[in-house]
């Protein structure tokens, strides 16, 4: 026997012509992605995804604070609807998001990508010119031609590669025949390189490949400051498709089934659970229970919900189980339509032309007018084709688009620095240039300028008797008067009542027995109080008139100096929420706005500020939730808090990284600052070029002096970029 099989068993011939028995598929894992808006530092990392990890069924968990995301793999049978409870335990918001709607944005690789053709330039810059210092230095004839070819062997794939998004840039530009900045920057480095070809040919003392890798190694290192002064840019529309419910429970004659979104129709009756968001528009067929609308209209309390009322994709039901019948499914959902809104605003607010492209405007036709007279000029004179290029060529290097390129992006990296310091990110490459500009200023209420959270406010009122039963009832809701009410008794000292047989009625609120009485927490027409202006739960227990329990939504710190000091620097200031009349009209009273609006749907807020838009002002939106994202991205510039979220962080141009308001209306004076420097950079930019181009017109510009005014004007404009700090 010459073989003998590894496992040291006889292989039964029976066995090898018996067909195995067909492998059972291995269902796959699941990816859930959850959007974590109140996360800030490693430890919230580290807590979530310990929760995660320590949750049946979930095998991996990764949270990404950048995004605000966690990315869950997890088993078959488990459920975005299991986690989320685990981390609101846990003291995290968190929404389910559609994985399937985000591989757009998981993978930037733009960053990388101009860190990686920045090194090439530099590498290849870095040793072409230690070849021309030996040019410099006194090389001629064939050593001088050696150094010069082995120079263009280096030079011409470098920029082949470091220079595509120029290349890029300008192309798009040149193709619906209009000039940005980048046209006469990849004009220079294609001349620098013809002529310097051109004069290795014919073995010419000079050539310009060193100047070329220095302006395209300049001008990528501006791109990649731009870069990082900024999140990487997602898409507003693309978050909110996300948080559209990806999954939905269908009713078939009575018996549940489990289904995609997508193949929901009208008609459909739907089970929403607690806690779980509306998948489609519709209305509610039976159950009684309570919504939460603030993500999507702003209004500070959940709203009661039975039969008949009509509900919409987005919301989140709170304590009992609705059926709804679909009226409006996929494209044709409310959420849908605002983020249909959301992408039309940013396609506008893109329309914007930088400080940079109005230079460009001015500046590219006057160098190449100048570089042409410059051939021209010189041809006449000298009849010398390749003398009269060559000086062309001059003109174009040394007339400094280096410097015009870097005189945005060191000034917006500085500024991005300063604010940074106060508590503001700068995500928009263009929102300082915006900022400065703004005369018109546009808050949300509830989660902007107040904390949105309700805040007792009468509890000396109430006997401690009161107090202890009143505190029994609310530790058994998750409504957001109860969970006040309930933090305030215990921090007073106040110790539950026994209260027996404790339940929620959805909707009303809870009740339970008390000495044999029954007591009821919850709303005025339940417990016998009276509707009035003001928030209030009332408490009922028999043979004692109801009590009401007062609330109010505090203000966000610095919301009053922030308000106060738009106005005294001539902003007009505006309030538009979606909260009731009262409620808002008593915030613009305490704060001191004259203009408020009240009631707003997300279409009415996005209405309102392109209107003040097509007036010819120039509007900053501040605003935190789903229903100020098409306002945040229609305005000329918007803001919005790190708490707010995800869609609300992604359409504004500026994240305010604390709970203080007041830093807002110093970025403007930063802003105002930023645009001063830029201008200054751009005069800097254009001095430099008055000396230097009768230098390069005379003929008298060598690859040396060239590239010494490239060098000495981007050091100057990074300088004058800096006194921002």
């Amino acid at each position: 026997m010459t073989a003998q099989l590894s496992s040291g068993t006889a292989a039964c011939p029976g066995c090898i012509a018996t067909p195995a028995e067909p492998a059972r598929p291995i269902p796959e894992d699941v990816q859930i992605a959850l959007s974590l808006p109140g996360i800030h530092c490693s430890a919230c990392i580290a807590n979530v995804e310990r929760e995660l990890n320590a949750h049946p069924g979930v095998e991996d968990a990764r949270v990404n604070l950048t995004l605000k995301r966690a990315m869950i793999k997890a088993a078959p049978e488990t459920r975005a609807a299991d986690l989320i409870p685990v981390l609101e335990r846990a003291g995290y918001e968190a929404h389910e998001l559609d994985p399937g709607a985000l591989s757009a944005t998981q993978a930037d690789k733009a960053g990388r990508d101009l860190l990686m053709r920045l090194a090439v330039a530099g590498f290849a810059s870095m040793n072409v010119m230690l070849l021309s210092v030996s040019v410099w230095s006194g090389a001629t004839d064939a050593t001088r031609d050696m150094f010069h070819w082995i120079s263009a062997a280096i030079a011409l794939p470098a920029i082949a590669f470091s220079g595509q998004p120029f290349f890029a840039n300008a192309w798009s530009a040149l193709r619906v025949r209009r000039l940005n900045m980048d046209v006469p920057i990849v004009l220079a480095i294609l001349l620098a390189l013809v002529t310097s070809l051109w004069e290795t040919a014919l073995s010419g003392k000079h050539a310009y490949f060193d100047a070329a890798l220095t302006l395209t190694f300049f001008l990528l290192a501006g791109r990649y400051l731009d870069y990082r002064t900024r999140a990487a840019a997602r898409s507003a529309a693309e978050e909110l498709t996300a948080l559209e419910v990806p999954r939905a429970i269908r009713l078939v004659d009575g018996v549940e089934q489990e289904v995609s979104v997508t193949s929901l129709a009208v008609g459909d009756l739907v089970l929403v659970r607690p806690g779980g968001r509306m998948p489609v528009d519709g209305q509610i067929v039976s159950g009684t229970s309570e919504l939460d609308r603030s993500l999507l209209t702003g209004e500070t309390l959940p709203v009661f919900a039975e039969a008949g009322l009509d509900v919409s994709a987005g919301e989140v039901n709170l304590t009992g189980p609705l059926t709804i019948r679909a009226t409006a499914v996929g494209e044709d959902t409310s959420l849908h339509r605002m983020a249909d809104l959301v992408a039309i605003a940013e396609s506008g607010r893109s329309r914007y032309t930088s400080l940079a492209d109005k230079a460009a405007k001015l500046y590219a036709p006057g160098v190449h007018i100048l570089s042409a007279l410059s051939f021209v000029g010189w041809y006449i004179y000298s009849g010398d084709v390749r003398t009269a290029l060559n000086i062309a060529a001059a003109v174009l290097i040394i007339t400094c688009p280096c410097a015009l390129g870097l005189a945005v992006p060191a000034v917006t990296t500085a500024a991005s620095g300063r604010l940074f310091r106060k508590g503001m990110l700068i995500k928009h490459a263009t929102a300082l240039e915006r900022l400065a500009e703004v005369d018109t200023v546009v808050f949300d209420k509830t989660g902007t300028l107040t904390s949105g959270t309700p805040k007792l406010i009468n509890l000396g009122d109430h006997s401690r008797a009161d107090l202890e039963v009143a505190l029994a009832l609310a530790e058994a809701s998750s409504h957001p008067l109860s969970v006040s009410l309930a933090k305030s008794a215990k921090d007073a000292g106040i110790k539950p009542a026994r209260v027996e047989d404790v339940v929620e009625v959805p909707g009303y609120g809870t009740e339970g027995t008390y000495r044999g009485q029954r007591v009821r927490l919850g709303r005025a027409g339940w417990t016998g109080g009276d509707e009035g202006s003001q928030t209030a739960a009332w408490l009922a227990i028999a043979g004692q008139a109801p009590a009401a329990f007062l609330f109010t939504d505090s203000l966000r710190p610095g919301a009053a100096e922030a308000v106060k000091a738009f106005r005294d620097a001539g902003k007009e200031v505006i309030l538009i929420s979606g909260d009731t009349k009262g409620a808002v009209q008593a915030l613009a009273g305490k704060l001191g706005i004259e203009t408020w609006i009240a009631e707003a749907l997300p279409q009415d807020k996005a209405a309102h500020v392109q209107a003040l838009s097509d007036k010819w002002r120039h509007v900053l939106m501040v605003g935190d939730g789903l229903n100020d994202t098409a306002a945040l991205a229609a305005a000329h510039v918007s803001i919005s808090p790190a708490s707010a979220l995800d869609a609300a962080r992604v359409a504004s141009d500026i994240v305010l990284l604390g709970n203080d308001l007041s830093p807002i209306a110093d970025a403007c004076d930063t802003a105002v600052k930023a645009t001063k420097r830029i201008r200054e950079n751009f005069r800097i930019a254009t001095v430099y070029n008055i000396i230097a181009v009768p230098l390069a017109v005379a003929g008298l510009a060598t690859p040396l002096i060239a590239a010494l005014a490239m060098s000495t004007s981007s050091i100057t404009v990074s300088l004058n970029a800096l006194r921002l700090r």
